[in-house]
């Protein structure tokens, strides 16, 4: 049975139990459990920080985790990524007073920053050959200025709004973040195996989203215009009609791109179009 690591509460664990079931995994998410287990798949999930969990996974007291890039970053820990997940998305950036005047990072000789994240700021500084005193804080960090503790902050940013509700701006994005998948480096050929599992159902997963499914007649005269219009992922699917002169067409299309492919195929004779929402793509 392999151990997953996941946050114990905010939208990290939202998403990460949101994915699990997306995959056909049921699992018991009751908010007070240090540990629960799946009931149809040979997983159990250890809820703890988000701080915490590439150190379990390093030692082995979880076999894999589900944490932001960042804390991985951060932290230091030997430890695989194995693979992308499409959801958390963040960015770690500097922020100054917005009545301030920024030139570049030469702002920063000299000041003190406040950050959650020294590590990898201290890098981001020394690559620039910047000198500054970090002033650690766990938690409230875009205060700090107001405060009187630092001088600019370094810290997490989704929209933007804290840092204005705080007098701040946002003036280097230095770490791009996302959730990622972990695994100790020391898995058993049995984890290993299970792991492959989990890995097809996400990928399953992720190959069908943002996907939409078409089906439309089209007259048989359109059809080799239609194909170069909709390439699907290999090639469309064809089926002759008992009207003569028109066939089925089926196809997969980007939820991005819908619109402007079913404009193209109507002005080449498409009709009765349906789009259909995609459950899962087993690749």
């Amino acid at each position: 049975m392999l151990r997953i690591a996941i946050q114990t509460k905010g939208r990290l664990n939202e998403q990460s139990l949101g994915l699990l079931r997306e995959i056909g995994i049921d699992v018991d998410d009751a908010k007070r459990k240090f540990l629960s287990k799946a009931a149809n798949f040979p997983v159990e999930l250890l809820y703890l920080r988000d701080d915490d969990i590439p150190q379990v996974v390093e030692n082995g007291t979880a076999s894999l985790g589900i944490v932001g890039m960042n804390e991985v970053a951060e932290r230091g820990c030997d430890v695989e990524v194995v693979t992308k997940l499409g959801f958390g998305g963040c960015r770690i950036s500097l922020a100054i007073p917005k009545a301030d005047e920024y030139n570049g990072v030469e702002y920063f000789q000299g000041k003190r920053i406040a950050t959650s994240y020294p590590a990898i700021l201290s890098k981001f500084l020394k690559e620039h050959g910047v000198e500054a005193k970090l002033e650690v804080i766990t938690g409230s960090v875009e205060i700090a200025p107001a405060a009187g503790i630092a001088d600019a902050i370094f810290d997490i940013v989704s929209s933007g709004g804290t840092l204005v509700s705080n007098g701040l701006k946002e003036v280097e994005r230095v770490f791009e973040s996302e959730a990622v998948l972990i695994a100790n480096r020391n898995l058993s050929p049995e984890e290993r195996e299970v792991l492959d599992e989990l890995l097809f159902r996400i990928e399953s997963e992720r190959v069908s989203r943002g996907k939409k499914y078409l089906l439309m007649n089209i007259p048989t005269e359109s059809l080799d215009e239609a194909v170069k219009i909709l390439p699907a992922m290999r090639s469309p699917t064809v089926m002759p009609l008992a009207a003569e002169g028109w066939c089925s067409l089926h196809s997969v299309v980007d939820s991005a791109d819908l619109w402007e492919k079913v404009r193209q195929l109507k002005a080449i004779g498409a009709e009765g179009i349906l789009v259909l929402t995609l459950d899962k793509i087993i690749p």
